[in-house]
């Protein structure tokens, strides 16, 4: 695979007059209502949310039993749950989701070209158990998707499932110690542990252009893509595009996939973009059973720990992935808290220096395959590489040749100014389109149980939104709370991050079927003392470097709060995913019992 090499070390003059234009290029971005700019797809837009894969939500009555668990979310983290409990030889699991099957983000993104862009080999989770062997470097979503199917059927997780169903409060029973769980369907059963996967992913979002309202033609989400509108598949074949004008609003990860494939099947595409992505190169290749190792035992586990090891800017002999993430790990490593060396100095100038240079061969990637002078101009991006989600494709720069394209930049206007009956407004000109597709993801940041939208009452009353407006986040690991019994969340609050995030998912899974294992055998509620809280919050701020600058500077996008920033709190553990899943395989073997065993007595 050919990678292209770094540019030269910039001189300081060069990185003035950088640090410069970025700040000029996020001026031409922000917008004063930051995340506001959005609206969620509810209401009078709750349409763009209905499920078009599940055929229809089939009747059936409520349930009003009890299991030994109750999983919110089919996504990966509720899946791995769920098969990790059932190794632990929990019985009865149930998994609550209000998709129409397992799968989470991949059973609601099925548009075309979709991809995973981290190799598949180290992102789909339980190879090694389910003896799967993916044929591609980087899998196409279908196969992920029927790889989410194949654990939850291997770990009969269909057997008490509840699909197109949405929790709608959990309500602990301090009598009884049972979670009463309601859903959207009438039921009303308990369980004795609740574990929540709902993930940071879950709400397509859609911009508030005014006049969205009074378009006429057709739309629709990425993540409910309109095969019944447009013909094909994620492969393509979109004969319900030939002459059609389409539109697509967003150029993030999933307009860099969709874009090249509108190109080939639309009459004409126009795409709108406010800020471009990053472009690195993708690689696609295919990959035999040998090249990955799959011949010997262990080989996925292997392979993913490499993956995170390198990603974290840890020491590993080889790096088996060999991707641009890994090449990229040295960058990141000079930034981000958990890649940070201690006793590094200036990090912030290594960091710029390194950014610079990688930056650069973006850049010239965009002039070197883009023909059109000031369309390769508008693509090429002008902040810092961590500012966004860096996204890979050999096919979306070349799209932009083709006659059937138009590359309509929003930057000067903030963004659409607005919508009419039969198309979109920029700069005074309104570009006429018989169909609309919003690639402009989800909403995204505390999920679930923690945004108000899933009420969860504790002990005595609270509610756990009151605790975190109150308080703040105080957890143990980033799992579990004071004041709320036998609940484990899963998520990167408090607890580990990484860009491969099913690898973190799948450590958070097997902590918390431990934890429900341990205290089923000891009779024992999952809950930590106010002191065990306090002593990890503190663990959390500890050498957690100041990043506020970093994110204060970038382009406005998610990972700033559409440029208002980023909270400086103890949101995460400090020191790095590899770190943090020895310090919880150390917990377990040498404190899990004890702290279970304490909490019994108590409750006793």
């Amino acid at each position: 695979m050919h990678l292209p090499q770094y540019a030269t070390q910039p001189t300081p003059q060069e990185i003035v007059a950088l640090r410069e234009r970025y700040r000029l290029e996020r001026e031409r971005r922000v917008r004063p209502e930051g995340a506001g700019q959005y609206r969620s797809t509810e209401a009078e837009f709750g349409y763009f949310a209905d499920d078009p894969y599940s055929g229809g939500t089939a009747e059936r009555e409520p349930l009003h039993d009890v299991v030994d668990v109750a999983i919110v979310g089919g996504g990966f983290g509720g899946i791995l749950a769920g098969a990790r409990l059932r190794g632990q030889g929990v019985a009865k699991v149930r998994v609550i989701e209000k998709g129409g099957d397992f799968g989470g983000t991949w059973y609601w993104n099925r548009y075309p070209g979709i991809h995973c862009d981290i190799e598949s080999h180290v992102y789909l989770p339980l190879l090694d158990e389910t003896g799967y062997v993916p044929e591609w470097k980087y899998a196409p979503g279908e196969e992920i998707r029927r790889h989410a199917v194949r654990i939850a059927e291997q770990f009969g997780l269909y057997e008490h499932a509840l699909f197109s169903t949405a929790v709608t409060s959990l309500t602990w029973d301090q009598k009884a110690e049972q979670w009463l769980v309601r859903t959207d369907r009438g039921d009303e059963f308990r369980a004795t542990y609740v574990i929540t996967a709902t993930g940071t992913l879950s709400e397509p979002k859609l911009p508030g252009i005014p006049g969205i309202e009074d378009y006429r033609g057709h739309t629709f989400h990425t993540s409910r893509w309109d095969y019944g509108y447009t013909g094909g598949s994620p492969e393509g074949g979109m004969k319900g595009l030939t002459g059609q004008r389409v539109g697509v609003v967003g150029t993030g990860a999933t307009g860099v996939q969709v874009i090249p494939m509108l190109a080939e099947d639309a009459g004409h595409l126009y795409v709108f973009q406010r800020t471009p992505s990053a472009v690195d190169v993708r690689g696609q290749q295919r990959m035999t059973p040998h090249q990955v190792g799959a011949d010997r035992p262990g080989w996925a586990a292997e392979r993913r720990e490499n993956f995170l090891r390198i990603c974290s800017g840890e020491y590993a002999e080889q790096d088996l992935v060999a991707d641009r993430w890994t090449e990229s790990a040295g960058l990141l490593e000079k930034l981000l808290p958990s890649f940070r060396r201690r006793g590094e100095p200036d990090f912030e100038a290594a960091y710029e220096v390194a950014d610079h240079a990688t930056m650069n061969t973006i850049r010239a990637r965009v002039a070197a395959e883009v023909t059109d002078r000031a369309t390769a101009a508008a693509l090429r991006p002008w902040y810092r590489y961590a500012c966004k989600r860096p996204t890979f494709s050999d096919k979306y720069l070349p799209a932009f040749n083709r006659d059937n394209v138009t590359l309509v930049d929003t930057a000067d206007t903030h963004g659409i100014e607005r919508m009419t009956e039969r198309g979109v407004v920029v700069g005074g000109v309104e570009y006429e389109v018989d169909c609309l597709v919003f690639a402009t993801g989800f909403s995204v940041g505390l999920s679930g149980i923690t945004s108000g939208k899933l009420p969860v009452t504790g002990r005595d009353g609270i509610q756990l939104l009151d605790t975190l407006r109150q308080r703040g986040p105080r957890t143990l690991h980033g799992f579990t709370s004071n004041g709320f019994p036998n609940l484990i969340r899963m998520g990167s609050l408090q607890n580990a991050s990484s860009v491969n995030f099913t690898h973190i998912l799948d450590e958070q899974a097997v902590h918390a079927a431990a934890l429900v294992a341990a205290a089923q055998e000891k009779g024992a509620v999952v809950e930590p003392t106010p002191e065990a809280e306090d002593a990890w919050v503190d663990v959390c701020g500890q050498g957690a470097p100041d990043h506020a600058w970093f994110h204060a500077e970038c382009t406005p996008g998610y990972y700033n709060g559409e440029g208002r920033g980023r909270p400086n709190g103890p949101t995460a553990y400090p020191h790095g995913a590899v770190a943090f899943h020895e310090l919880l395989r150390r917990w377990r073997e040498e404190n899990m019992g004890e702290a279970l065993q304490a909490k019994a007595a108590a409750s006793a």
